[in-house]
């Protein structure tokens, strides 16, 4: 198994700054971005210590498809994918919220309701619900925008009182990231999935608003198994997902949840070579395409000279 890109140190010509993100390092060209998507791993808001293998490159690669099939929606910052592990498109002005859609009672929504809760970020939910049933309806359960430690959970009264946006922008907001969910929930239902719930972060560049960052990925996204759902569901069994849940429940197991004092468990070889064939195998079934491991021995030099070429275009 190919090792995975932990950390990039490049300087590129004409390079202005460079921020390193839980998962991409980006790097500034002016009023361009350029993200390498690193094979680094993040859970409850934590980087794991071990690489996956191939990650990034799954991660850019399907974000770019979706990114593709979603701009008649909503306009986005891609110019150009130059390498499998790397985008360069426009730098915007990020919204400091991110727009959280779920369609399902799963993962964190579903433990709130667990443990009482039957509201989530000022949505009413009702009685009755099991874990992975459908919701009456997609909800739309934002979160603030953390550098470090965690995403927090925010109403929509909360980010018009608090002004992170404009109430006319914020309206551009959820009306986006309804249709992108109906969108992603019928390019899903073609591959026999279930788009559960997902994330979609946007930015503005001369007053428009694009969408930005990866669509519809592992990282940003849950993914049920469609055939079966409804008989696990009735049976009660657990449903077949394609997503990092299963690494957080892998650490839930192992006892780390991200809080204070908690020690993360170790990640054996075959445990991150397993996560990587998890990608794998949702690259190939949400696009519908084989994926190709690209193997060059040296990839950070690749990524270099893809890079290089590029950026004297721009």
């Amino acid at each position: 198994m190919s090792k995975g890109i932990k950390y990039t140190d490049f300087e590129f010509p004409k390079q202005t700054d460079k921020y390193v993100g839980k998962v991409r390092d980006v790097y500034s060209f002016g009023d361009k971005l350029l993200m390498i998507a690193s094979d680094r791993i993040s859970a409850f808001d934590v980087v794991l210590p071990e690489p996956i293998p191939f990650k990034g490159q799954v991660l850019n690669q399907i974000a770019a498809t979706m990114l593709q099939k979603t701009k008649d929606i909503v306009p986005n910052w891609v110019l150009t994918v130059p390498d499998p592990n790397v985008t360069i498109g426009i730098k915007c002005e990020a919204f400091p919220v991110e727009m959280v859609i779920r369609g399902y009672l799963t993962g964190h929504a579903w433990r709130e309701y667990r443990d009482g809760k039957r509201s989530l970020c000022g949505v009413p939910l009702p009685d009755g619900l099991k874990e992975h049933d459908k919701l009456p309806s997609p909800i739309i359960t934002p979160t603030t925008k953390a550098h470090e430690g965690h995403d927090e959970d925010i109403s929509r009264e909360e980010i018009l009182a608090q002004g992170l946006v404009s109430e006319s922008d914020y309206v551009q907001l959820e009306e986006y990231t309804v249709k992108l969910f109906e969108r992603g929930t019928q390019l899903a239902a073609e591959q026999g999935l279930i788009l559960v719930d997902t994330k979609y972060e946007f930015g503005k560049h001369n007053g428009e608003i694009l969408l930005i960052d990866e669509v519809h990925t592992p990282d940003s996204s849950r993914y049920f198994y469609a055939e079966g759902y409804e008989k696990r569901q009735a049976s009660g069994e657990g449903q077949k997902q394609l997503s990092k849940e299963f690494v957080r429940q892998w650490l839930i197991s192992n006892g780390f949840q991200g809080k204070e004092g908690q020690q993360i468990p170790e990640m054996t070889e075959e445990f991150v070579n397993s996560v990587s064939e998890r990608y794998i195998e949702l690259f190939e079934k949400i696009t519908g395409m084989v994926f190709i491991k690209d193997t060059t021995e040296n990839i950070l030099d690749r990524i270099k000279k893809n890079v290089e070429k590029t950026i004297d275009r721009l």
